[in-house]
């Protein structure tokens, strides 16, 4: 049987006689003779070959000719660019490509170091393998990150976009936020020294200093500041009585504060601030409380009483010995006692010979 195969230009026939390849077919007319042969055509528009009899055809060096072939190990990945575009992402194995039309240029990488760089990365990440070979972190301005290579911390990343190659161990980070923190320690039961229950909120802000530290020494920082706080606190409160704990509620913050940064040095932390937010105390507490607050008050407004009492009663005894002393200035008393007495009436004075006061007096107690 006599058969007419046409190839396009973007295409190559692949002969098989009896299901072996034999040869590859350039564009143009073709005659092929015998019921014992069959052509497939292949799309060099798809750059990539795949074939089930890949391994055998590659034997054939008119196909070799045709195509870029890409041999990979277990430790290696290559990216493929077309025409100075990222293709594709290719992990172990044989891999073809065609050479035609399109300008076909590998990169061949090695996943040992782990960590993958390249002036074009945004455009690689965007292939659709590149989910399956690669992975990474984003780490921000405010976070440091640590990276772990089967349970060992090989490095420490800072800001940007980080990326790592799969399949080269069990490769974990972990992000942690340099930013100042808050702790609140909120509603802990404490007894002072004078066996009085309270409830005590203290807040802590706190934050990280050394990242390496930190992690190697505690699996939650803030798990760890927090029960260190607790216990601060109540020691601190506890050999305390209530009235010095009232009066001085910084004092507490300071010796929180003091304890807790000999502890929090050793996890890494820098404590910045310490302060007890609240203090509640009993209903009954309350009440007594406020009655010893009343009866201290109004015992205070008495004592000022009394003072003012007493300057008044000592102002009037030196004005009476000023007035006994200088007879002129006790006249210019007694004018001003008329004024006020005589404010708001109608009076006519006749006025004769002698004293003007006794005249006055005169005129007043006759009246």
């Amino acid at each position: 049987m006599l058969r007419t195969i046409y190839i396009r230009r973007h295409e190559r026939g692949l002969l098989f006689d009896r299901g072996d390849f034999i040869g590859v077919l350039q564009p143009g007319r073709h005659f092929v003779f015998g019921w014992n042969k069959a052509v497939e055509i292949a799309d060099t528009l798809k750059t990539r070959f795949e074939h089930p009899l890949l391994e055998v055809m590659l034997a054939n060096a008119e196909l070799q000719r045709e195509l870029r072939v890409l041999e990979l190990t277990d430790t290696q990945r290559a990216v493929v660019w077309k025409n100075g575009r990222a293709f594709a992402i290719v992990g172990p194995g044989r891999h073809a490509f065609w050479t035609t039309p399109a300008l076909i240029e590998i990169e061949t990488f090695s996943i040992d170091p782990v960590r993958f760089d390249h002036p074009k990365l945004p455009a690689i990440l965007q292939l659709p393998e590149a989910a399956k070979f690669l992975d990474g972190v984003q780490v921000s301005d405010n976070e440091t990150a640590l990276l772990f290579r089967d349970g060992v911390l090989i490095e420490q990343l800072g800001q940007g976009l980080h990326v790592f190659w799969k399949g080269n161990g069990n490769v974990k980070w972990k992000a942690l936020d340099l930013r100042e923190q808050v702790a609140d320690v909120a509603g802990q039961e404490i007894i002072t020294a004078d066996k009085v229950s309270l409830r005590v909120n203290l807040v802590v802000t706190w934050a990280i200093v050394d990242p390496l530290l930190t992690t190697r020494t505690s699996a939650s920082p803030e798990q760890a500041l927090y029960r260190e706080a607790q216990l601060a606190l109540r020691a601190a409160v506890g050999t305390k009585v209530l009235d010095a704990l009232l009066a001085d509620k910084e004092a507490v913050g300071g010796e929180v504060r003091a304890a807790l940064a000999a502890r929090a040095g050793e996890l890494g932390l820098s404590v910045r601030s310490v302060g007890l937010r609240d203090i509640v105390l009993p209903g009954e507490m309350k009440t007594l409380l406020n009655q010893v607050i009343a009866a201290t008050k109004e015992a205070e407004a008495g004592l000022i009483r009394r003072r003012e009492e007493t300057a008044q009663v000592r102002s009037q005894l030196n004005t009476a010995k000023l007035l006994a002393e200088n007879p002129q200035l006790q006249r210019l008393k007694e004018l001003e006692v008329l004024k006020d007495v005589l404010a708001g009436t109608t009076a006519t004075f006749v006025l004769g010979q002698g004293d003007l006061t006794d005249q006055i007096r005169t005129l007043v107690t006759a009246r």
